[in-house]
């Protein structure tokens, strides 16, 4: 074997172990998913070329969760970074979203190379490349694509739609209102995907038109994309949508669409979909539109799921509702939460008393909280207490203090204790001539000012439902 062979084994086998741990990609892979793997994290570097014959040449023939984990090394810009378009050449292996993408510009001859492999018989090569495509800008490739979109060849269309979502061509808006007549439903549903990133007005009412197509991903499509259009003339169709459509995937994203539009008018559609919809995550989804909405009407609605709700998610993500909404007024309902069954309701119970502001007086569940065997039920109890500041809770925190393990959570006690207005000189003396470095520097940091400490540690709650 030669040197510049030993070198390159060794450098795909390093490669490979950095890639494996930073995408999760199974060791023990081929040498030509290893290649692939090299090759798809090179397309997310900032600092060197990457070699586009050399990755679609690896990506022929490789499995489809190794294709993934390289899509998603690629990247693109935009909300969800293209992971969640309807229909992918890998359809249903979609690559997870990710932040990292590919910044340069690609020659000529690779993007030829690329749009060549839009036509490939192979499912890998035409996800690399669709999503290579994507990098680049519009006015590079958004004409080739609108091209495409206009072929003979279903998947090919399919594609294109793709391609111009990712990429955000702003021309390519009428072509794709046109394509959402196409006989092809992965046209139409790529392409109401497309008009959802492009985010152009024109779009609304095709889009809307779209509400009674008869395959299910395109009215999921269509109902996503106008989710993403700040109009508010699309409410009355979307809540038609949250009540009555026969899939739960769309009634979910119309859900979805009426709380990231913040439409209040759909308060009580939202609050009759939370009690009575048979599908468990079209409740969590319409819990968290109202929470996303902030109107204190919903708390009834809310606080009947958060008691009465079978599935966990959808109290767990009830209690962040009626957190977001800091309503006072909810706080039995919350200090009873803290005794659910689920650890993740019970911390976000203790996350949303935190949220009701000081000089509420802390319920003797969230003080349970402090010795719960969960640590982040126990950080977020912590956390809230010192949002209370109330002395009375001191003794409690003191105590938990005596026994907690864990560094973040002791912190977050001493925070607390600072917060509360402990005063004791034999509590403060024990804080500072500890031999632990971690108490010594939580207690420093108490001692120098609360504002100092905050918003250390903030336990940001779990749900976040999205589509």
């Amino acid at each position: 074997m030669t040197g510049a062979t030993m070198q390159r084994l060794i450098g795909m086998t390093i490669a490979t172990i950095a890639f494996s741990s930073l995408s999760g990609a199974p060791m023990g892979t081929s040498a030509a998913e290893m290649d692939l793997g090299v090759a798809g994290a090179s397309a997310s570097s900032d600092t060197g070329p990457i070699d586009v014959g050399a990755l679609l040449t690896a990506a022929r023939g490789a499995p489809a969760a190794i294709c993934s984990l390289a899509s998603r090394a690629v990247g693109n810009w935009g909300w969800g970074s293209g992971s969640d378009a309807p229909v992918t050449p890998l359809t249903p292996a979609v690559p997870t979203s990710d932040d990292r993408r590919f910044r340069d510009a690609l020659p000529p001859t690779d993007i030829q190379k690329l749009f060549a492999g839009l036509g490939s018989d192979d499912a890998c090569v035409r996800e690399l490349s669709v999503r290579l495509i994507g990098t680049q800008k519009a006015e590079t490739v958004g004409g080739d694509l609108v091209s495409r979109l206009g072929s003979s060849d279903a998947g090919m269309r399919t594609i294109a739609a793709l391609g111009l979502g990712l990429v955000d061509v702003p021309n390519a808006v009428d072509p794709l209102i046109r394509a959402l007549r196409d006989q092809s439903t992965d046209v139409r549903a790529n392409s109401a995907w497309a008009l959802g990133r492009i985010e152009n007005g024109r779009a609304l009412n095709p889009l809307i038109n779209l509400f009674s197509d008869d395959a299910e991903k395109v009215r999921e499509a269509a109902v996503a994309a106008v989710g993403h259009m700040e109009s508010t003339a699309s409410v009355g169709a979307l809540i038609k949508v949250v009540r009555q459509d026969n899939a739960a995937s769309v009634r979910r994203v119309a859900a979805w669409a009426l709380g990231n539009l913040e439409a209040r008018e759909a308060v009580d559609a939202l609050t009759g979909v939370l009690a009575h919809d048979a599908d468990a995550r079209v409740r969590e989804m319409s819990a968290w539109a109202l929470g996303n909405i902030q109107d204190r009407r919903a708390v009834p609605a809310l606080s009947a799921a958060l008691r009465g709700d079978s599935e966990e998610r959808v109290r767990e993500t009830a209690v962040w509702s009626i957190g977001n909404l800091e309503d006072r007024s909810s706080l039995d309902v919350l200090a009873a939460a803290t005794g659910d069954r689920n650890p993740s309701v019970r911390g976000t119970a203790a996350w949303a008393i935190g949220q009701l502001d000081e000089n509420v007086k802390a319920p003797p569940g969230l003080l349970r909280l402090l010795s719960d065997e969960n640590t982040d039920v126990r950080l977020k109890s912590a956390w809230a207490l010192g949002q209370l500041e109330d002395a009375a809770a001191l003794p409690a925190i003191r105590d938990a203090l005596k026994v907690e393990k864990n560094d973040r959570v002791r912190r977050a006690l001493i925070r607390a204790l600072m917060k509360s207005g402990e005063s004791s000189q034999e509590t403060l003396t024990q804080l500072l001539s500890s031999s632990d470095p971690v108490i010594r520097e939580a207690a420093v940091r108490g001692i120098a000012g609360a504002r100092s400490f905050d918003p250390w540690p903030w336990p940001w709650p779990r749900p976040r439902p999205f589509p």
